[in-house]
């Protein structure tokens, strides 16, 4: 008689292997559990990168808007107010002042804003001096300190579009002063470039600069008025711009 064979041990059985899911081909993720996305892949992938540059600002097609605070040569005039020969040679630092002046006038000019120039009784004070002159048009005379007296300058500009305006002269708390509150009050959008305004006594300058500016004015200085005006690098401007922020000063 055969002896009954041994007895083997049952094994458990193993669970169901779940259905492995099929990849996706069209770039789109893959399918995560309760419907989650997972890694993204492919096109996918492209797309996130896109919208974090467009959300970081990186885009090259769509810069920002640039800001109504700035200067351009589209919108902006420069105002030249009363730089005389018998005025000039009592105001502080006048060499600098004149200096910054002639640089704004030469930027203007390269980059084709309107300039225009006023003189304040120049049977008594004299003409503009020539180094502003030779590279000024005509110059309105006046005997009223504020330049809003001259209504045909701010006329002609409003016919040009340009409602913003840089002002630089002397002396810094009478002429300039008066002339950059009317303006503001006109509704002009007023710079002042502060390295380029004088008076005889530094406790007036800064008086008047700081009346200016809590009035609405906006301060600023020559080169970056300059800088502003041009706005981009690598054109012919450019080269004549970046030529004179860097001329010494005097």
């Amino acid at each position: 008689m055969r002896p009954d064979p041994p007895l083997r041990r049952r094994e458990p059985s193993k669970p169901a292997q779940p259905k492995r899911q099929r990849r996706p081909t069209d770039g789109q993720p893959r399918g995560g559990p309760a419907g989650l996305e997972t890694r993204p892949t492919g096109n996918y992938r492209l797309a996130l990168r896109a919208d974090f540059r467009y959300f970081c600002g990186m885009s090259e097609d769509k810069p920002l808007p640039r800001s109504p605070e700035l200067m351009s040569r589209d919108d902006t005039a420069l105002l030249v107010v009363d730089v005389q020969e018998r005025l000039v040679p009592a105001i502080a630092d006048h060499p600098r002042v004149v200096f910054n002046v002639r640089r704004l006038v030469d930027g203007a000019n390269a980059l084709g804003l309107p300039v225009a120039a006023t003189e304040q009784y120049p049977e008594g004070l004299g003409p503009t001096v020539p180094v502003l002159r030779e590279r000024l048009g005509p110059i309105r005379s006046k005997l009223s300190f504020s330049c809003g007296q001259c209504a045909e300058i701010f006329d002609r500009l409003r016919e040009r579009g340009i409602h913003k305006i840089l002002v630089a002269g002397v002396e810094a708390h009478v002429c300039v002063e008066q002339t950059v509150l009317d303006l503001l009050n006109d509704g002009w959008r007023v710079y002042v470039a502060v390295d380029a305004v004088g008076s005889r006594h530094a406790v007036d300058r800064e008086t008047a600069l700081r009346r200016m500016d809590s009035s609405g004015a906006v301060l600023t200085t020559t080169e970056a008025a300059l800088f502003e005006w041009c706005e981009i690098a690598g054109s012919a401007e450019f080269k004549e711009i970046s030529r004179l922020v860097q001329e010494p000063l005097p």
